[in-house]
């Protein structure tokens, strides 16, 4: 984004969470003239609701309290290959570009499949080998007079089909050539000369660019897979350029990007060694040209996968300086903080956690905040976004910007990059509306609307109300420690959706939970969609969305497994590890954001004796801020034949949900029969469970995405309130 932002006050945080000891930079773009205020407030309900607590932050003082310099920040979104060459390995003969490609926005704007260009699009120096604004292959030359040449094909080529594109330059015949050989059957082969002369200009020491013009201004984009781009020191005329590109006779420069598919580089497999390096996270372990159908992994057969999928909107890092920093004090009680920064009547909140020091616990309880899923949501921009829901978000003085608006600030894992294709990769490393208190998803209804961060600060105040002392732990220290971020803790909570894990998450939850550790899942859909972290590249997610699953997007066949570590991607249920095996409940069916209540099984199991002390009511939650009621939107169930132990006491189920819920096809095997040989009405219900584990560990489980919403009904005084205070006084985790 090269001009000025639209949004007059923003910033990010590098990072999410941090011990003591950590430092957390904030990044601020500011397009006021006048300087920006800065202090910092720690969250304790970011629900705008005035039918609830209402967003409630205290104010504390820090080391960056003060005023700021405001600067407008710019960021630019689209992915590239950037190669540094220098002047040892110039090209100074005549030469050959040419890249196998599957193009899926042709005829939108100029696309650069291979450039080596200096200045900008009318007036520069160097070669770009292209698709032109019809879709056509173009080549064009720089002129020493500054200007530029194009040679153009004259049939376009042709959307998510596989064909060969290839330029050269003829020194001593002064010709520029560009052609395309497609793959499809009875497509036409085209070739097309122009004589330049040789008053060319060519940018020898620029640096060479896949997918865009150049890396200075980033600019023509493209859209779809490259494969095999690669430069030889001669020339080819039709009949033999595909034969050509098979050999090393001449070849000056390939990058074979089926090699080191887990990292940020590109290798070059010709004898100059000019190894590249990926911009904004394009997608790798893509299906190529060579792909049979016949290996779904990409580990298996890595030259079928030697493609990379560019997207003129891909974003990581939106890269912008660091405004101020805080290094977190020793004495900093565990908990949510915000930097508040406000300018001329603008205002913006960049949350981060912070965690007890390593190894040290001051409380009994943990609660675990799900930011692997804060990060795979970030800036959804929901396809059901109304701009009758803006009256609402005034007049309660919610978070005013929304993703669905502003989506040049990148989008979720749940949307669709611009060429249809799904968004798989997620960073926190640049605005997230979504991750703000006061933010709204859903403007209809009767409840706060809310999900994630918001919705979860519903159990925060209630923690807050009822006194009780927490910890804050998140996915990350999770996934870095292992179960040693939650040892020593009597109980762990989880929030209202925690969704998204990794390998190592899942096994440090099982650890802690099978080493006599108290779990409880306050939430719905939790433990579902596998995610890979990369290795080497801080805050990076990926989301391969695999077969089965209530999915965002489909991955395109072949496309199942993670480029990060080579992992089988989608549900962690086709992974052999089903939510049933960890929390006894796993997903089942999902409506709109509205809830209803659970009715306490009769006879009431044995564990109920203490579980419902002080509750005489047998329908439990039909109230709440999250769709007016603990059991809703998205609901779990037990099932011993995928993992719920057979010693699982179902305490309460869900019923009277509205016609709006459907099973998740996961448990669905025709339009007449589900997985489980169960009535379909039978299996929409939320499954209030407990169960004890081998070892001294226990369970409790609400499988209910709407629960926490409920907690603050009534001023804190309601059965779900004393529900779960008395899971908690069992499990030792409020004295």
């Amino acid at each position: 984004m090269n001009d000025t932002p639209r949004i007059p006050l923003l910033g990010y945080t590098d990072r999410l969470s941090g011990r003591p000891g950590d430092e957390i930079e904030f990044k601020v773009s500011s397009t006021s003239p006048n300087s920006y205020q800065a202090c910092l407030v720690r969250i304790i309900c970011a629900d705008p609701n005035p039918e609830g607590p209402g967003i409630i932050e205290e104010l504390i003082d820090s080391s960056f309290d003060g005023s700021y310099p405001s600067r407008i920040q710019d960021f630019q979104a689209g992915s590239y290959a950037r190669i540094s060459v220098g002047k040892k390995s110039s090209i100074n003969s005549s030469f050959t570009v040419m890249a196998t490609v599957w193009p899926t926005l042709p005829g939108q704007g100029e696309q650069a499949v291979i450039s080596q260009w200096q200045g900008d699009a009318t007036q520069g120096c160097g070669y770009c080998l292209m698709l032109d604004g019809k879709g056509r292959p173009a080549f064009e030359v720089g002129m020493k007079d500054g200007l530029s040449s194009r040679v153009c094909c004259d049939v376009p080529v042709h959307v998510r089909e596989w064909g060969l594109i290839w330029a050269s330059v003829d020194v001593d015949a002064g010709m520029i050539s560009v052609g395309h050989a497609p793959r499809g059957k009875d497509r036409q082969r085209q070739q097309k000369s122009l004589h330049v002369g040789r008053d060319y200009h060519l940018a020898e020491t620029a640096d060479i660019v896949i997918a865009a013009r150049n890396a200075q201004s980033r600019t023509a984009h493209y859209n779809g897979k490259i494969e095999n781009p690669s430069i030889y020191q001669a020339t080819f005329d039709d009949a033999i350029v595909a034969q050509a590109m098979q050999s090393a006779k001449d070849l000056w420069a390939r990058w074979d990007f089926s090699r080191a598919m887990e990292t940020l580089q590109i290798e070059d497999v010709g004898p100059n060694g000019l190894d590249g390096e990926l911009v904004n996270l394009p997608a790798r372990a893509m299906t190529g040209s060579r792909w049979t159908g016949e290996e779904m992994c990409w580990k298996h057969a890595p030259d079928q996968y030697a493609a990379i999928h560019f997207h003129e909107d891909d974003i990581y890092d939106f890269e912008w300086e660091t405004d101020f920093s805080f290094p977190i004090p020793e004495n900093l009680p565990s908990g949510i903080y915000a930097a508040r920064i406000t300018c001329e009547g603008y205002e913006d909140t960049m949350p981060f956690f912070v965690c007890p020091s390593k190894g040290r616990q001051t409380a009994k309880l943990c609660v675990l905040v799900s930011t692997y899923t804060y990060t795979i949501y970030g800036n959804h921009g929901r396809p059901d976004f109304d701009d009758s829901w803006k009256a609402r978000f005034k007049a309660w003085n919610a978070y005013p910007w929304n993703p669905a608006e502003y989506p040049e600030y990148g989008l979720s894992t749940y949307n669709f990059h611009k060429d249809g294709s799904g968004i798989c990769h997620a960073s926190h490393k640049r605005p997230l509306f979504t991750l703000r208190p006061g933010y709204v998803t859903y403007g209809y209804g009767e409840s706060s609307g809310l999900r994630h961060f918001q919705a979860d600060s519903h159990l925060i105040t209630w923690l807050e109300a009822k006194g009780i002392a927490y910890d804050i732990v998140t996915d990350q220290e999770l996934n870095d420690e292992g179960a040693e971020a939650l040892a020593g803790y009597t109980a762990v909570t989880t929030g209202s959706h925690p969704e998204y894990h990794t390998t190592k998450t899942l096994d440090a939850l099982q650890t802690y939970r099978d080493t006599g550790g108290k779990f409880l899942y306050l939430g719905g859909n939790g433990f579902y969609w596998r995610i890979a972290e990369h290795k080497n590249v801080k805050g990076a997610i990926e989301i391969r969305r695999a077969e089965a699953g209530i999915r965002a997007w489909a991955a395109e066949p072949g496309e199942y497994f993670n480029a990060f570590d080579g992992t089988y991607g989608g549900l962690w249920r086709r992974n052999g590890r089903p939510p049933q095996s960890l929390a006894g409940v796993g997903f089942s069916s999902q409506g709109q954001f509205e809830g209803s209540y659970y009715r306490v099984k009769s006879p009431w199991p044995d564990c109920t004796s203490w579980l419902l002390k002080g509750i005489g009511d047998e329908l439990l939650g039909n109230f709440g801020l999250s769709g007016g009621g603990a059991a809703g939107f998205e609901l779990d169930r037990a099932d011993i034949h995928l993992g719920s132990p057979e010693n699982i006491q179902i305490i309460a189920s869900s019923e009277n949900h509205s016609d709006a819920f459907i099973l998740v096809p996961e448990e669905r095997l025709t339009h007449l029969v589900t997985l489980p040989g169960e009535p379909e009405a039978d299996l929409i219900r939320a499954d209030m469970v407990y169960f004890d584990v081998p070892g001294g560990g226990a369970v409790f489980s609400t499988g209910s995405i709407t629960f926490c919403g409920s907690l603050p009904s009534n001023n804190f005084d309601n059965n779900i309130s004393q529900l779960l205070l008395n899971v908690l006084n069992h499990f030792g985790a409020t004295t």
